[in-house]
């Protein structure tokens, strides 16, 4: 891991140069209302490179279908406005919908990249799911992890991976211009924050990732991978800014404490259900979006384990 001077020193830089407006990446949401996520592209206007963040597969449980109108909307949208994928990124293992990068990646191109610590990922579940040693638990499903501090580029826009454990042990955050794509970290103000009881998750790292982000300028915007809808709220919702998490989040604004934090963090989670799609989404999204080898039947299996999560 960088030291956080020097994460911050290249945030810093890749803010302060999204003053420029041609520095700005053009960004569009695609919400996928079944399970609640936001998939983003994000483009280069000067040269129409783009990234695909956090794509959804649709997938019916009852049936074990798979279907792609979700990420279809995502290839007409590039078509539409000549783009050339570079990037299909993702934050983290999903435990709440399947990936669809290579899907996307077989129509569109790019590399398919996430942060380095999903091997600790794929080993832990990996011997939940009692994957086999033909699984490899090194990551190399993947084109590419992202280091922690690490750079890259869309174009002319430069990117900076951010390491914010807490949520699992690998997700990451993407600063690309002056937006922030923060994943399952933190939510609307209205919301909160991400839970922190899956394997490898830890309220106290969440509380320091969270803090992390905020210490970027209070003008950031943040995109997020979910939203709920608050009580109260009508509207789906999933941009802000740093300084309004900072202001208004419920869970974690300014003077919150960790330790109130991790009070808080424990004492909810143990009231939330598991997700609905947890047992598929993370066999899938372990193998970077790709089902298990199928059988000598030529199917496909997802497994239930049983009384073991």
């Amino acid at each position: 891991m960088r030291s956080d001077s020097a994460v911050e020193q290249a945030s810093a830089r890749i803010i302060a140069a999204a003053n420029d407006r041609a520095k700005r990446p053009t960004i569009a949401g695609f919400f996928d209302e079944s399970t609640f996520t936001v998939s983003y592209v994000v483009h280069d206007a000067a040269t129409n490179e783009a990234a695909i963040i956090d794509s959804v597969l649709d997938y019916e449980a009852a049936s074990g279908r798979t279907s792609y109108g979700s990420a279809n909307r995502i290839i007409e949208y590039i078509n539409s406005k000549n783009l050339k994928v570079i990037w299909l990124i993702e934050t983290h293992a999903h435990a709440d919908h399947l990936s669809a990068a290579p899907y996307l990646q077989q129509k569109l191109g790019g590399k398919l990249a996430i942060g380095k610590d999903i091997i600790r990922v794929q080993d832990v579940f990996g011997k939940m799911f009692n994957a086999g040693s033909e699984f490899e638990r090194d990551g190399s499903q993947f084109d590419h992890l992202f280091e922690d501090g690490e750079t890259f580029k869309i174009g002319e826009l430069e990117g900076l991976a951010i390491h914010v454990p807490g949520h699992t042990p690998a997700d990451m955050a993407y600063i690309i211009g002056d937006a922030a794509f923060v994943g399952d970290t933190i939510f609307m103000p209205d919301f909160g924050t991400a839970r922190a009881d899956f394997p490898g998750g830890d309220p106290r790292q969440l509380y320091r990732s969270i803090r992390r982000l905020l210490s970027l300028p209070r003008e950031t915007r943040l995109f997020l991978c979910h939203d709920y809808k608050a009580p109260g709220r009508d509207e789906y919702a999933w941009e802000t800014t740093v300084g309004e998490e900072r202001d208004h989040n419920i869970h974690v604004k300014d003077g919150t404490t960790e330790d109130a934090f991790v009070e808080m963090r424990r004492s909810r989670d143990k009231t939330l259900s598991m997700p609905n799609l947890i047992l598929p989404s993370v066999q899938v999204n372990m193998r970077a979006g790709r089902l298990p080898d199928p059988e000598d039947n030529g199917v496909s299996y997802i497994k239930i384990p049983v009384n073991a999560v």
